[in-house]
């Protein structure tokens, strides 16, 4: 008998496995959990076998003494036979596995909710030209960011994710611009009072392979969902893509979601439809209010519904739609006086259309085999309620935008990348991607020209890279990273005489270096 799983290849490869993203974390978690599985079968066989053989051993003896000592010959004969073919005993195979269960056993800490870390510091120089032609700057701006990335299957079908964030400026406490010695960041971590880790995300999963007796593999999820990141925004964060289409939607907000594939009832590859709806704000009272969490008369709960639709999608071309509606939007009430609070101005309509082709042709070249190239195109309406206006407007206004990219093999490395992307958007073009993670105001939001290029390399294996990223903004319109109303959204033309020219930035640029650890 040779050793069993303690020296496969599969055990080794778990044992050794370093993955990037959370899902992978998950997945080698999971495997891990399998092999101990097998292992602990394996163990309880072969206990089960050590002890018939005892057993045996035993009713010799009490048979006669005769036949105890010509088993006990026979056995040592058996265990020089063992020794000569270098097979393990059962002992020594016992002793293997429990060696390698308690291995495992460090790996998944003996719990079901598994960590993975991503840590990434960075450093931006940021530069801004005002409409008046001054210039702001800040030539080393650095930030360290931190994602705890958590989840684990409790069945074949259920599953929880999660995910806590802290991003911090270097020297900065959030929320404290001027801080005093009570909150100066140097003892952030030694005193006894709170600093800020927020949950990004936390939500369960139900996944199937049939709904309602139908052959339509569907999912279901609730909590605070993955909105960040979403398609083709994920290619320059080098990051796994989440739902949502990042062209007009990238921010964190609580909801729920349903997916169902139709490839298989419909015979059209890669066919499926999900649905969304979420909060962004809720219109409730402070818990110690005389009426806690009734609503409450400022502004109405910030809600959103949507869908996506990929009517197909062959794993080398992709066509993908969005479509949400947005309600209860909201504006300062008064741009000089934050505490003067928000006022709600109506509702919007988003669409998005896009094309990826995830290699170029057909065997061209390895080269184009491993580019990607997108366009992608979004439309929004505005609908202000009456007596409000909307980005300067009283009336309904549609905005424009359309965006495109390639992402192509670095040449240095086989896994490192460069990627290069341009996007326009119109006067009235209003996204909600206040969650883009750039320094300098989301880029897609941008009501003009944006240009970006970035490298992404891996350093070692993939568990350290870097990458260098450029960021440039050309603004026509103000107010690309303001609210929705006519306050700080109005879409006023830039220029050098326009009122309060020194507080409207007309151009933006971001010189980005990180590096990230991710295991």
């Amino acid at each position: 008998m040779k050793k069993p799983l303690l020296l496969s290849l599969a055990t080794i490869a778990i044992l050794g496995t370093t993955n990037v993203s959370a899902d992978s974390m998950y997945d080698r978690f999971q495997a891990m959990e399998l092999e101990m599985q097998k292992m602990k079968k394996e163990l309880d066989e072969l206990k089960a076998k050590q002890h018939v053989v005892v057993a045996v051993q035993k009713d010799d003896k009490k048979a006669s003494s005769d036949d105890e000592d010509e088993a006990s010959t026979n056995a040592d004969n058996e265990d020089d036979d063992e020794g000569d073919d270098d097979e393990p005993t059962v002992k020594e195979q016992l002793a293997d596995i429990q060696d390698t269960l308690s291995d495992l056993n460090k790996n998944t800490n003996g719990n079901h909710l598994k960590f993975g870390v991503d840590y990434r510091f960075a450093v931006d120089n940021l530069h801004y030209k005002m409409a008046d032609g001054s210039t702001q700057k800040n030539n080393a701006f650095m930030t360290n960011r931190l994602w705890l990335n958590m989840g684990w299957a409790a069945t074949k079908n259920l599953s929880f994710h999660g995910q806590l964030a802290y991003n911090k400026a270097f020297g900065a406490r959030s929320g404290v611009s001027t801080p005093g010695m009570e909150t100066f960041d140097w003892i952030a971590n030694e005193n006894a009072y709170n600093d800020t880790l927020r949950v990004r995300n936390a939500y369960f999963l139900y996944k199937d392979d049939t709904f309602i007796g139908a052959d339509v593999p569907w999912t279901f999820s609730v909590g605070r969902r993955p909105s960040t990141n979403g398609h083709l925004v994920n290619l320059r964060d080098d990051d796994h893509q989440s739902s949502p289409m990042g062209h007009n939607i990238n921010v964190e907000f609580d909801g729920l979601s349903a997916k169902f594939g139709l490839e298989n009832v419909t015979g059209v590859d890669g066919m499926y439809v999900k649905f969304c709806a979420g909060r962004g704000m809720s219109n409730a009272a402070p818990r110690f209010n005389t009426a806690p969490y009734a609503d409450t008369t400022s502004n109405a709960s910030i809600d959103l519904l949507g869908f996506i639709f990929t009517p197909w999608s062959n794993g080398q071309y992709t066509v993908n739609t969005q479509y949400y509606w947005a309600g209860n939007l909201i504006d300062e009430t008064n741009a000089s006086n934050p505490a003067a609070g928000f006022t709600t101005v109506g509702n919007m309509h988003a669409l998005t259309a896009n094309f990826v082709a995830n290699g170029i042709g057909d065997g061209i070249s390895d080269y184009l085999d491993d580019t990607i190239f997108f366009v992608s195109g979004a439309m929004s309406i505005t609908d202000p309620d009456k007596g409000q206006s909307m980005l300067g407007s009283a009336d309904s206004q549609k905005g424009y935008s359309y965006w495109i990219g390639t992402q192509m093999p670095s040449l240095i490395s086989e896994d490192g990348k460069w990627g290069l992307e341009y996007n326009h958007g119109s006067k009235y073009w209003r996204s909600i991607t206040y969650g883009e993670d750039t320094n300098i105001g989301s880029k897609l939001a941008a009501r003009g020209d944006a240009y970006e290029a970035y490298f992404t390399e891996p350093i070692i294996d993939d568990i350290l890279s870097l990458q260098i990223r450029y960021t440039y903004i050309d603004y026509k319109y103000a107010g690309s990273n303001g609210f929705f109303g006519s306050t700080s959204g109005n879409a006023v033309e830039i220029s050098s005489t326009m009122p309060g020219a020194a507080n409207y930035v007309d151009k933006a640029q971001d010189i980005r270096f990180y590096l990230r650890y991710r295991y």
